[in-house]
């Protein structure tokens, strides 16, 4: 055999043996399985989710497309697409994304065919989801019952008349139809979930019609049995549908949620099995369950407070009552637990949401074997589901270009350029790896002997594991790439006077503020009570109520420690960069379940041996403590930029050395920079 054989041989059998590795370690992940008739290659699927694009025609823009298709090629075995409404009549205002299959038809067809076909040819199965409508939640407000609206819960909601029931069923038949035309394999029904319009119906405590539509649970189940059988008759038995159902509640009462799931006043898991059940019955080929209200949000879109997987064991309930598929979203971005729920006949499916935004080829890396490239998701909510609700212009935190690909993607440069980058923090990590990828010489200086800068202590807490996973998937990438990186070296003005680069990037990142206050060096900084090998008491005072404070609160919490947080503002969370709200609903939950005493209103006007003097309405309070943790924000560090300017470089700085933010501000300055120059 010569050399060029044995090679090609050798790399062979090097990939047979990978293929095997992953064939034993993942086999039930990615073997196939049946929604109906259609048969789906392997168990994951892309949750339906909003910030699709569609243009004046209603149709889907080519960023919605690049994204679905790059799904499909990515390996995902299922999409479900984001929610397109069908009544242009009942409530014109009920749509989520503004995307009518009922619209203009024929323009929707001719668009979906040519996105679907190209999804099919990866093998992947693409299932339309439509929707009845919002209900409480949003559009016109229209609802089985006259209900408090959610957002405004002094207002009131509209009560649907019979006919208008019907006439939303009958469009909803319609829309399947034309979903069907357009090369859809399948139309998933939004939603018996998160509170949306069917959820209500179904939901006791949301209708109390007295009409077919509402009263005993078979008259509150009767617009899914419509729905099924009227798409059936006008699709064919054949064409699958598939609904998606909660499994619990966590619900107390109106805007009140459950962090634990007691005192349920919405659906117990119990009544979500006998729904489950008869659907079944009805005629759904398949059911895509997560859980929670909007009440509940952090259940219902969990952050990373929650725990990954915290909901298998409610679907594995679902699972025995019923002999079609069961899959289940809801933080499911760990394969070696999906294998397990797999196998252990849990589980029939894994819906990703945010985890495919992070990383569109998450099951195509997973099954070549390539796990650890798998971008993270950082389950934070801020540059997709939290975005969404701020204002609409969803993408992704660690992926800035994602749902807009087309329009805002990386483009090789037309002249490569010298680079250098300074800070190995996030924001400078980003920035080379970019820079690098459009075909720029980059390199890289950290000042310290390591890569990460704040996303170390950030991810130290024992529920932000995905943080520090994200900071080895930045040092795996830079080195694949073969970035220069730089350790152990302090750049200095003239340094980057004399390298000859034609442009300089500083990423400095920022300190915790520590204020000039009488004692305050018998305290430690967040960076400290976060940094490995530093004791904290039993008894600990936390000086600030932002976003750091709370989870060093809530950290603290969790381990049985006494707790007091300290925030001079009249409420926690108001400073800083904007939580998103379900991250802010569990915050405030977690932090009354471990008992966490809140002090607002107050200033920290000493600090003492045996704790921390507070001023409350201009009278002086003492609290006791073992430790006390100051969380009141951070600064940028000093920076030289203005040193380099008029040396015949480019000159920018980016992330918190610009402006102190979050993970996604440092990430999205990064990449907007790095992809102009």
């Amino acid at each position: 055999m010569d050399r060029q054989k044995a090679s090609a041989y050798v790399c062979l059998t090097q990939q047979n043996m990978e293929e095997m590795y992953m064939s034993i370690k993942y086999k039930n992940l990615f073997s196939p399985y049946n929604i109906g008739k259609v048969k789906v290659k392997n168990r994951y699927a892309v949750a339906p989710m909003g910030g699709a694009k569609f243009t004046a025609l209603g149709t889907y823009d080519p960023d919605t497309v690049d994204f679905y298709v790059d799904c499909a090629k990515g390996g995902f075995g299922l999409i479900f697409s984001n929610s397109l409404a069908t009544d242009l009549e009942v409530d014109p205002n009920s749509p989520l994304d503004r995307l009518f299959p009922n619209y203009n038809p024929k323009a929707f067809i001719a668009n979906c065919v040519f996105m679907n076909e190209r999804i099919h040819s990866y093998n992947a199965r693409i299932f339309c989801q439509i929707t009845m409508g919002p209900g409480r939640n949003g559009g016109g407000k229209l609802t089985p019952s006259e209900l408090p609206y959610y957002f405004a819960p002094d207002e009131k909601s509209r009560a649907l008349t019979t006919e208008e029931v019907k006439a939303k069923i009958s469009s909803l038949i319609r829309g399947a139809k034309i979903a069907k035309d357009a090369g859809f394999d399948g139309v998933d029904i939004h939603a018996m979930h998160w509170g949306y319009l069917i959820d209500e119906f179904a939901m006791e405590m949301m209708n109390h019609r007295t009409d077919e539509y509402g009263g005993s649970f078979e008259n509150r189940m009767r617009v899914p049995k419509e729905i099924v059988e009227g798409i059936k008759k006008e699709c064919g038995s054949d064409f699958p549908v598939t609904i998606r159902v909660s499994l619990k509640g966590y619900i107390k009462d109106f805007n009140v949620g459950s962090y634990t799931g007691e005192g349920e006043a919405g659906r117990t898991l119990e009544e979500a099995v006998q729904i489950c059940r008869t659907l079944e019955s009805y005629g759904y080929d398949g059911l895509s369950v997560d859980v929670g209200t909007y009440e509940s949000f952090y259940h219902a879109c969990p952050p990373s407070y929650i725990p990954k997987g915290n909901y298998i064991d409610l679907a594995e309930e679902a699972k025995k009552a019923v002999n079609i598929p069961i899959l289940l979203a809801g933080r499911m971005n760990d394969p070696q637990m999906c294998e397990k729920a797999l196998e252990e006949g849990k589980i029939d499916g894994i819906v990703l949401g945010r985890a495919a935004l992070a990383d569109p080829h998450y099951a195509a890396k997973l099954e070549k074997g390539q796990e650890e490239r798998i971008r993270p998701c950082l389950s934070c909510n801020q540059g997709c589901i939290g975005r969404e609700f701020l204002n609409g212009a969803v993408s992704c935190a660690v992926n800035p270009s994602v749902l807009r690909r087309e329009s805002y993607g990386i483009r090789k440069a037309d002249e490569p350029k010298k680079v250098m980058v300074v800070g190995g923090g996030v924001a400078g990590m980003e920035a080379a790896r970019t820079l690098f990828m459009r075909g720029h010489e980059v390199a890289l200086y950290e000042a310290s002997d390591h890569l990460g800068g704040n996303l170390l202590p950030a991810g130290a807490h024992t529920f932000k594991a995905p943080v520090l996973e994200l900071n080895d998937w930045y040092k795996r990438e830079l080195k694949e790439l073969g970035v220069e990186v730089y350790l152990n070296t302090r750049v200095s003005a003239d340094f980057i006077e004399q390298s000859g680069a034609d442009a300089v990037i500083i990423a400095i990142g920022s300190l915790p503020v520590m204020p000039p206050i009488p004692g305050i060096e018998q305290s430690i900084s967040s960076i400290q009570a976060l940094s490995k090998g530093t004791r904290i008491g039993d008894k600990v005072i936390v000086i600030g109520g932002g976003l750091v404070g709370c989870e060093l609160a809530i950290e603290y919490g969790m381990e049985g420690k006494d707790v007091t947080v300290v925030e001079a503002l009249p409420k926690i969370l108001s400073a800083g960069a904007p939580v998103p709200f379900m991250n802010k609903m569990c915050i405030e939950e977690m932090m009354d379940y471990y008992k966490i005493k809140v002090k607002t209103g107050s200033r920290v006007s000493r600090i003492t041996e045996t704790g921390a003097v507070i001023a409350v309405d201009g009278e002086e309070e003492e609290l006791t403590a073992d430790t006390v943790v100051m969380a009141i924000g951070f600064r940028p560090v000093p920076s030289f930029a203005d040193e380099v300017r008029g040396c015949g470089m480019d000159v920018y700085e980016i992330g918190d050395g610009r402006k102190v933010g979050s993970v996604m501000t440092s990430v999205w300055d990064a990449y907007e920079i790095a992809r102009s120059i």
